[in-house]
């Protein structure tokens, strides 16, 4: 009993130290930049001591520092504030940016200049290097277009592309991998046009940089791959999403550069046809950029909409796409409500870009609607019989003798086609051969230039005969 005693007097005697130390660690890797690790121990220190203004402030700054809860984060800084502890000032006007509170924002970092050492070069330093931030996202946010977005769809990211219902007209989007052979799984997407005759579509390269090519259909198979801007646009980091507006021309895509708002930014771009090259991109503005990852903006001018993916306020692994009605020029915000303009720009509520009594509902439920794909019908020719009856196989055919004759025309048609292509390269060879080789080259060409002749006077006979046969049968 006696050495129970002595062990919870010790224990209680030393856990004050404990505790100190515990704090004093927590402390330290804060100083470290080691938020992460040092937030628990400020949160546990703050349900016994609420009011502290140290704690307030440094789990405040924990917590904007790991992307936790900024409410709480808000509300911490805003205790130590009101004790006028000095980085909560620092740490208000980045979270105030950030949500695009600007009057405060300013009004946060200036304070915090106010109580800055003069020789404090450092930290002047980091607050200019704040204050530049928030006054470029301030420009972006004030360029805000005025778009209505009509729907909005969360779903899986590894399946963000089946939320995009485009008309067969507007062409089709699919997966690399689904599109391309790999020794890996590549993070991109293909776009190919309507008439699957080119394909555009992001792959890495040696340095593993994700840049736009195209190819397109020849005969029956695509041809050698192109890069589409050797430079990739003039931007630093990776380029990916393609998509490419009927007219061949205009490409929205999506790309990392040092100069975007978050990771992948949405550009656009116009093809000039004058000297085969891209025109410099521009940025598109918000709402359809954002602090995150924005990309594979596509439109399709058949039903009059358009979608871009986002992963802002979005959970690891799910993506947000948003479907919107596209402005045939662009249109800025006009308002002078920083909230209200803030809003639009985070897509705060889809039903504030709306306009007063519209009725969107046909054209959502257009815009998820699956395009109709018609059934295609192996046809082994096409033969008019008359205004009223077409034939596509020789089963078609009623009168036997019509059929027969019919076989000899296509029989001659195949003939004069396999011609056709030999005298043409007999030809390329007669006028790079010696004139001993030409004489003996003449005398064959001759005679096949005769026969073709012969066939093309034949086919159309040999067809009239088979019609009229049928049409007799009949």
């Amino acid at each position: 009993m006696k050495s129970l005693f002595i062990y919870l007097f010790f224990s209680v005697c030393c856990l004050p130290a404990i505790f100190s130390q515990t704090l004093a660690e927590a402390k330290d890797l804060y100083l470290q930049g080691k938020y992460k690790e040092a937030s628990p121990v400020f949160e546990t220190e703050l349900k016994a001591k609420p009011e502290d203004a140290s704690l307030n402030m440094w789990y405040g700054a924990c917590l904007f520092e790991t992307g936790g809860d900024q409410a709480k984060a808000e509300e911490c800084l805003l205790k130590a504030s009101k004790k006028r502890v000095q980085d909560s000032f620092f740490y208000l006007g980045q979270l105030y940016a950030l949500q695009y509170r600007f009057n405060e924002s300013a009004d946060a970092f200036t304070k915090y200049e106010a109580m800055l050492k003069k020789k404090d070069d450092g930290a002047k330093a980091k607050l200019e290097e704040k204050r530049k931030t928030m006054s470029r996202l301030r420009r972006v946010v004030s360029n805000t277009e005025d778009v209505q977005i009509i729907d909005s769809l969360i779903i899986d990211k590894s399946k963000f592309l089946s939320a995009y219902k485009l008309s067969l007209s507007s062409g089709r989007l699919d997966y690399f991998d689904n599109a391309f052979i790999s020794d890996k799984t590549i993070d991109a997407t293909v776009y190919t046009n309507e008439k699957g005759m080119k394909m555009y579509y992001a792959k890495p390269d040696k340095n593993n940089v994700l840049g736009l090519y195209a190819k397109e259909k020849l005969l029956h198979e695509f041809g050698d791959e192109k890069k589409l801007s050797p430079q990739n646009f003039g931007l630093s980091g990776d380029l990916n999403y393609p998509f490419v507006m009927t007219d061949g021309v205009t490409i929205y895509f999506a790309a990392k550069d040092e100069e975007s708002l978050g990771g992948y930014d949405l550009f656009v771009s116009r093809y000039n046809m004058n000297n085969d090259t891209y025109l410099a991109p521009e940025r598109l503005n918000m709402p359809f950029n954002s602090r995150g990852n924005d990309y594979m903006m596509a439109v399709d001018e058949e039903k009059g909409v358009g979608w871009f993916a986002t992963d802002r306020n979005m959970p690891e692994g799910k993506v947000c796409v948003y479907t919107f009605i596209p402005n045939k020029t662009v249109k800025i915000i006009d308002s002078g409500d920083e909230a209200y303009v803030a809003n639009r720009a985070r897509v705060t509520s889809i039903k504030s870009s709306w306009e007063t009594g519209k009725n969107y509902s046909d054209l959502i439920a257009s815009a998820r609607k699956e395009p109709v794909v018609k059934a295609v019908v192996a046809h082994d020719f096409e033969f008019v019989i008359n205004d009223d009856k077409t034939y596509y196989k020789m089963s078609d055919f009623m009168d036997r003798t019509a059929g027969e004759t019919f076989s000899k025309a296509r029989q001659a048609k195949a003939e004069y086609k396999d011609l056709s292509d030999l005298l043409e390269k007999r030809r390329g060879e007669y006028a790079a051969a010696a004139a001993d080789e030409k004489r003996r080259m003449s005398s064959d060409i001759f005679d096949m230039e005769k026969r073709q002749e012969q066939l093309q006077a034949e086919i159309p006979l040999l067809e009239t005969q088979a019609r009229n046969l049928e049409i007799q049968a009949r």
